[in-house]
């Protein structure tokens, strides 16, 4: 069957692998869809350090089950639109003894640690197995796993309808914030440099929002906020620029929640840690109960899902789709490979 595979920094192909065996436990699922996400673009950039060229990415994915194995419970039937959970769990660390699986310390998310979905089959054990609602896609699967990362966040954060939340970088994850934030009734304020992702953001719930390059970033949150700042910010960019906004900005004794990995260290000052007390969080991947939310929104509500996929490619164009993304990686939301 066809695989693409990223073969090098800067290189990409299609290859033949094996078709996966169906073994007992396991659903075997027809790709339709799979997007790429920042991780791949950082591995075909050569930025990637949890990663071991040559790989196979994509974990977000829109499929059809195509066959079920022994053990299988009989709610999932061939037929059925799903998506996946992409992430493995040890069961035995701190992070799986707590409940908290989606931060397991030996976790391999697919095609980052292990080989990923952009490709025609794969067998995924039954529990990995996420059915869609009735009536969706499975292009529209493809977006559930980056926004459950961002209701994830939302989470972690604890936003309640009576917080003001920011949430800086609204690409997919960020979206995904942006909306969760807004169904928990707070007041949401979406940052970005691209006026484009900033009205989208608008339209997916955000209240108000800043566009950071040309606006002063403090005044516009004093004025929103009476001066107060934030109670929660949002980090979904990974720079130490915004990683510093975050912490400067926001209220006394309020919630910062990175999702965003920073690729060099950052610097703070960390008196505004204790003279704020703040609550500072890491978010990392997402929990099985973040996908139902984002399946339960995407039945419920009308939104621009057409506007946050960028392109839709084949196999034999992924690389140039890849090439087009890291030129100008500020326009791109998300770009699907369609098998």
């Amino acid at each position: 069957m066809k695989a693409v595979q990223i073969t090098a920094p800067g290189e990409m192909a299609v290859v033949e692998i094996a078709k996966p065996e169906l073994k007992a436990g396991e659903v075997l699922l027809k790709i339709n869809y799979v997007g790429f996400c920042g991780s791949d673009l950082n591995t075909y950039l050569g930025r990637n350090p949890m990663v071991n060229l040559p790989v196979i990415p994509g974990h977000e994915v829109g499929a059809m089950i195509e066959e079920v194995g022994s053990d299988v419970p009989d709610t999932l039937k061939t037929g059925m639109v799903v998506t996946l959970n992409p992430y493995s769990n040890c069961g035995k660390c701190p992070s799986c003894r707590n409940g908290r699986v989606n931060a397991c310390e030996h976790n391999e998310t697919m095609g980052v640690q292990r080989n990923g979905a952009m490709c025609e089959y794969v067998a995924m054990p039954w529990q990995k197995v996420i059915p869609a609602a009735e009536g969706m896609t499975p292009k529209e699967c493809a977006l559930i796993e980056p926004m459950s990362v961002g209701f994830h966040a939302v989470s972690r954060a604890a936003v309640t309808d009576i917080d003001t939340v920011m949430v800086i970088g609204c690409g997919m994850i960020g979206m995904g914030a942006i909306v969760r934030a807004a169904l928990r009734g707070a007041t949401v304020i979406a940052v970005d440099l691209d006026d484009e992702k900033l009205a989208i953001a608008r339209r997916m719930g955000a209240h108000y929002t800043v566009n950071s390059k040309d606006e002063d970033l403090h005044a516009r949150l004093a004025e929103i906020t009476g001066g107060d700042g934030p109670d929660v910010v949002i980090e979904a960019v990974g720079s130490p620029f915004t990683q510093n906004s975050a912490i400067s900005e926001v209220a006394f004794t309020g919630r910062v929640v990175f999702i965003g990995y920073a690729k060099a260290e950052t610097a703070f000052i960390t008196k505004y840690f204790v003279q704020k007390e703040l609550d500072i969080r890491g978010s990392r991947n997402a929990m099985p109960s973040d996908f139902r939310a984002v399946i339960h929104f995407m039945q419920h509500n009308d939104f621009p899902k057409e506007e946050l996929i960028s392109a839709v490619a084949t196999p034999a164009t992924a690389h140039d789709a890849m090439k087009d993304w890291a030129a100008a990686p500020a326009k791109v939301f998300r770009v699907l490979v369609e098998f």
